[in-house]
């Protein structure tokens, strides 16, 4: 299983592109449509209205950023907690148990914790900018 090791780089650039395709396209429309819908929403759950564009904001460029691998230990820290919060006040209103109202959101959340930790990998802007040669 070792010679798995060799397919890391590629792993952590599958896993960049992945969340960062999927919090773009989560975030554009927050962006994109400013009407009341999106702010009703966050009211109804507890949250400032005004924090759709905070999220808007933090999905579109956070998610390029992980794309392009750059500052990818705090993107993916800050995709971490939003997940987190958006679990808490959100998808778990039929409990803990109840995991299918929360799944989606807890894989992007776990899979964001694990990139914050190992970092984007090889193929990415942070390779030669931030971590030290090994």
């Amino acid at each position: 299983m070792k010679s798995l090791n060799a397919l890391q780089p590629f792993a952590l650039l599958a896993l960049r592109l992945a969340l960062g395709v999927i919090f773009f396209t989560h975030g554009y429309p927050k962006l994109a449509h400013l009407g009341g819908g999106m702010q009703v929403f966050f009211v109804e759950h507890g949250l400032p209205g005004y924090f759709v564009y905070i999220a808007g904001v933090l999905e579109v460029f956070g998610g390029l950023l992980l794309m392009l691998g750059l500052f990818t230990r705090p993107a993916a820290l800050l995709f971490t907690v939003e997940m987190s919060v958006a679990i808490w006040k959100v998808h778990s209103s039929r409990g803990y148990l109840a995991v299918h109202e929360y799944e989606f959101p807890l894989a992007l959340a776990v899979a964001c914790f694990a990139l914050s930790t190992v970092g984007a990998g090889a193929f990415s802007l942070d390779q030669p900018l931030f971590e030290k040669s090994k």
